[in-house]
């Protein structure tokens, strides 16, 4: 097999990054998770307190700040739009496909770091993740880096000096992980390496990784923001390392618990368009080298089984938890293609996408039907030429593998196919944004922004809508509603009115005031006959105003 020239390989990273950055703008802002985390970070601009993360202006403190610094830094210097709201998760996604790529090329041959590279691109998990904001794609990127890069520094041929740095760059990227979500940046590699060492009876891999260095260099980057702001916040160790970790994991307290096959169906469909290889790639990982000492493909694998059984067992379940094992394995799916990338057999790697494509085709006819009180069959509608483009995409990437595959073209095919696994997650996502947009504050927001007088009081009556105060550039006094943010109000209570009788005395006493609430709220106001007048609404909020 011919492997591409490096200009060639240069214009198909450039075409890449155009095709994956390019589209950070378009969509708006989807509650809650990415009016969360835009929100934060800009908070953190405008009071300049880079310390204590707020939301809204109460204190929260469920994960650490790194995601948060890096958006901030992305407003400072270029504003505050949707496409610096998603760069660290889009940046952190780019770079793990680059990562896998070159990991994957060293560990077993450059063509499996091609094909690990298109897996990764074009999983639709990984593709979509890397397109939201949310915080999962920062930490998944640092804990696949890190163990990586203890690969790369445990490998037979890797000189001392090689070997020192790799494992002194894994420590700093499970400390960057830690500063992205916390103690699961040490736990899940932690237990990956003693689970490791005990299937292979390596008892010298636990003093190569030098722990007791590594430790300093982890403590030396991320010690000095939980000294800092448990200084500020006296409350923040206890809520942070015993209720967020031990008692996330424990109880049911965040109330996400799923059974424990919850992500089974989640990695089948967050794999496609691999599915056709995903089995045969784990099982990859199975096979010893004999004449190795050090057994990559069985690391990657340790690490896949460790992170899916770890949260299979939490009480806490998100789909995009199990992320952190999307690029080990896509490397053990390249090393197992680029092991038949002259044989006409991956022609069947096609097959699944052919079926998947013809599926999504008949299931965007029925699209209209999802319609519900707060999403009409209009807004389907508007989705389903954006489902039938993605479904498209999937479907000839399939049929070109297929063809390409049997002509023994075997990176020509993958690359097809990746490219149609790839433009099938995009397709699906961009075009959310038709239904997407009863569930981001967005046209709310900018239908009163520019006639809402500065420091006239807002309400946000018996509900919080995460986008709102991004949108606004302000944040609001939360009213009733506490949900997640109940700690940070119990810190701060005097920001907060506890009831809707506290309510409606300070919107009759406020010279002007404004207010955001469902529409079931706005009509018991009406009932009571309290002076408010419609400015905006949608099916899902009202936005009222003082006369």
């Amino acid at each position: 097999m011919t492997l591409l020239t490096r200009r060639s390989l240069f214009a198909l990273l450039l075409g890449f990054a155009v095709l994956w950055f390019g589209t950070l703008e378009y969509r708006r802002l989807i509650n809650p998770d990415e009016g969360r985390y835009a929100e934060i970070p800009r908070e953190m601009v405008a009071s300049g307190d880079w310390t204590t993360p707020r939301l809204n202006d109460i204190k929260y403190f469920y994960k650490p700040p790194l995601q948060y610094w890096a958006t901030a830094a992305a407003y400072t210097v270029f504003g505050e739009h949707h496409w610096t709201a998603r760069l660290w998760p889009a940046l952190t996604g780019f770079a793990g496909i680059v990562l896998t790529g070159i990991a994957a090329a060293r560990l077993f041959s450059p063509v499996a770091g091609l094909m690990a590279a298109f897996v990764l691109a074009s999983s639709v998990l990984w593709n979509v993740i890397g397109h939201a904001n949310t915080l999962d794609m920062g930490v998944s990127f640092f804990l696949a880096a890190a163990i990586f890069a203890l690969c790369l520094a445990e490998r037979d041929g890797a000189g001392v000096a090689e070997s020192r740095r790799w494992r002194d760059g894994a420590w700093v990227l499970l400390a960057l992980a830690v500063l992205s979500k916390g103690l699961i940046g040490l736990v899940l590699p932690a237990a990956t390496v003693v689970a490791y060492v005990l299937w292979q009876r390596d008892w010298g891999f636990l003093l190569r990784i030098r722990p007791l260095r590594g430790l300093l260099i982890l403590l030396a980057i991320t010690a000095p923001w939980f000294v800092a702001v448990s200084l500020d916040n006296p409350e923040f160790a206890h809520f942070f390392f015993i209720h967020e970790h031990f008692e996330r994991f424990l109880t049911k307290t965040h109330g996400r618990y799923q059974p424990m096959w919850y992500f089974i169906p989640i990695l089948l469909v967050g794999m496609i368009p691999w599915l056709g290889v995903l089995f045969q790639g784990a099982w990859r990982g199975l096979r010893a080298e004999p004449a190795q000492r050090f057994q990559p493909a069985r690391f990657l694998l340790t690490w896949i089984v460790v992170v899916f059984g770890f949260f299979s067992v939490s009480s806490s379940k998100l789909a995009s938890y199990i992320l952190p094992i999307f690029p080990a394995l896509a490397a053990l799916i390249g090393a197992y293609l680029a092991a038949r990338a002259d044989s006409a057999s991956l022609k069947w790697q096609g097959v699944p996408a052919i079926a998947l494509g013809l599926a999504a085709c008949v299931l965007a006819l029925f699209a209209p039907r999802f319609a519900n009180a707060e999403v009409g069959p209009e807004l389907y509608a508007a989705y389903q030429p954006w489902l039938y483009a993605a479904a498209a995409s999937l479907l000839a990437g399939g049929i070109a593998a297929f063809v390409l595959g049997a002509r023994r073209q075997g990176l020509a095919a993958m690359f097809c196919l990746a490219l149609g696994g790839h433009l099938f997650g995009q397709l699906f996502l961009l075009g959310h944004d038709q239904v997407g947009r009863v569930n981001s504050a967005h046209d709310a927001a900018l239908a009163i922004r520019d006639v809402l007088p500065p420091g006239v009081p807002f309400f946000s009556a018996n509900t919080y809508d995460q986008s709102l105060q991004f949108y606004l550039r302000r944040t609001t006094t939360m009213v009733a509603y506490r949900d997640e943010m109940s700690f940070g109000i119990a810190q701060e209570p005097h920001k907060f009115i506890p009831d809707m009788a506290g309510f409606e005395a300070a919107w009759q006493a406020a010279p002007a005031a404004w207010a955001l609430m469902s529409p079931s709220t706005w009509r018991e106001m009406q009932a009571k006959g309290l002076p408010m007048q419609e400015i905006f609404r949608d099916s899902r909020r009202v936005i009222v105003r003082k006369p």
